[in-house]
């Protein structure tokens, strides 16, 4: 075990069996959200915590969390029934967030030996309800999933010592207000209340003025909406009918990039999706309305890096927590500055920079700049890359493939293909089969002018049509 003595680093008043797990974990210094968590004068305060995306707020949450674990050491005393007493409570808005939190919370607490459970919908709840039967001192949970166990008695919450709302601004906006005052006052009036947003917009003031006690705000010492240093901002104009069109071009800029496409609707998802693999990308999609089986193996196909390209929804990317995501696409622009926010910060994680780049057609120009106004990002205004563009950057990246040093067989294979076709004829047939380009030809869009012109009002982010959208045809 690693003596708390060689993490300099990192605060001495942190529990030793916590800052054994971030030294595990590669940690060796924290970041500032997970060290103003940790101030002295917060100890026993109702918090309200607001950072960045990404910047390290779940195991900020951990901490504070494993803070009141250890200090209170006394065990829930055990009762003869198979519901659980969880000390902690922890909801989130969607599975894939709730999953994070647990894989999160589990190797945070790995010396502890804390029971974890996690319950979300779309899973067994049969299952769910053996887990829960064995009294884990933590649980995670998405706020339908857990109203249901709590309704069924499987879950009671008189001996839960500290809760937490992560994504409040985002559980509100998904309408799961009141499962989450049913959760809230089933809590006794000792437990502590803990909300993380990445704004405190008036209702989810409301509801944290309602049920948390002498709150305090902490922040990373950084406004939440802040650009991230990490991530740079571009814009690319294009005429209104040629959104897919452009969004390929963009692609095959850097086809095997792992990518991020934002949608606003779960059809769409599954639209763009469907047409970007059959024009030959490495594409998935994410959303909703997929059972939870699927969503865990288009997730996981997206993390090893078989599927390169995930098109999403705002809701079904909470908890998509890839670091190696280096673009993302806004291809509809996003109904608010915050969620623009929320959605740029999936890249440019963990020291790693990133991109993230808006499809904007000629009627939103105005509607972009103000998002990107109000959420102070400042963004590059460029047009799509041409299809001599997309080309030229393929042979780029084509002669700095073969500038790596090939293996020994393969320069035997190379000498056998010009001794039988000769040099010019052997590349050219090998650039034919490489499609070096990338998996389908770039479009010619029709140009547009840069100069600014007024904000239309009545300009939608993804204008609807009847019949398919415009596509890119191939050979």
């Amino acid at each position: 075990m690693t003596d708390l003595d060689t993490i300099p680093s990192l605060p001495a008043a942190l529990p030793a069996a916590l800052a054994h797990a971030l030294d595990q974990h590669g940690y060796t210094a924290l970041t500032p959200i997970q060290e103003a968590v940790l101030a002295p004068h917060l100890a026993g305060r109702d918090l309200r915590i607001s950072s960045r995306t990404g910047s390290g707020k779940t195991v900020a949450l951990g901490l504070v969390v494993g803070q009141q674990l250890i200090e209170n050491a006394a065990p829930v005393a055990a009762t003869a029934s198979l519901c659980a007493h969880p000390r902690v409570l922890l909801i989130a808005p969607t599975r894939e967030l709730a999953a994070q939190i647990g894989r999160e919370l589990e190797w945070l607490y790995a010396e502890l030996k804390i029971g974890i459970c996690v319950v979300t919908g779309g899973t067994s709840v049969g299952g769910e309800r053996r887990e829960l039967a064995r009294g884990p001192a933590i649980v995670v949970g998405t706020p339908g999933r857990l109203c249901d166990h709590l309704s069924r008695g499987a879950i009671a919450l008189g001996q839960t010592e500290c809760v937490v709302l992560d994504e409040a601004d985002q559980m509100l906006d998904l309408g799961f207000r009141e499962p989450l005052e049913q959760l809230l006052g089933e809590l006794p009036e000792t437990c502590r209340r803990h909300m993380v947003s990445a704004t405190f917009a008036r209702q989810v003031l409301a509801l944290a003025s309602r049920y948390q006690r002498d709150p305090v705000m902490v922040t990373s010492g950084e406004p939440a909406q802040s650009g991230h240093e990490d991530i740079t901002h571009l814009a690319y104009m294009m005429h209104p009918r040629e959104r897919y069109a452009a969004l390929v071009n963009v692609l095959l800029m850097a086809p095997e990039e792992r990518t991020l496409v934002f949608v606003r609707t779960r059809a769409d998802a599954s639209e763009v999706a469907t047409r970007l693999v059959d024009d030959g990308f490495r594409a998935g999609a994410m959303s909703g309305e997929m059972a939870q089986a699927e969503r865990t193996r288009t997730l996981e196909a997206f993390r090893r890096g078989s599927v390169s390209i995930m098109v999403c929804t705002d809701v079904a990317s909470r908890g998509i927590d890839v670091p190696e995501i280096s673009r993302v696409i806004h291809a509809e622009l996003p109904s608010a500055p915050e969620v623009l926010t929320h959605r740029s910060g999936r890249t440019g994680r963990a020291g790693r920079k990133g991109t993230s780049i808006m499809l904007v057609s000629t009627p939103e120009r105005g509607l972009a700049e103000m998002l990107l106004v109000r959420a102070r990002i400042r963004a590059q205004l460029l047009t799509v890359p041409s299809a001599s563009e997309v080309r030229l950057a393929a042979d780029e990246r084509l002669i700095e493939e073969l500038s790596v040093e090939s293996e020994p067989t393969q320069l035997e294979l190379a000498k056998k293909l010009i001794e039988t076709l000769g040099a010019e004829v052997a590349i050219e047939r090998l650039l034919a089969r490489a499609r070096q380009s990338g998996p389908v030809e770039p479009s010619d869009l029709t140009p547009v002018s840069l100069q600014a012109r007024p904000y239309d009002r009545n300009a939608r982010p993804m204008p609807r049509r009847a019949g398919p959208p415009n596509r890119v045809r191939h050979g």
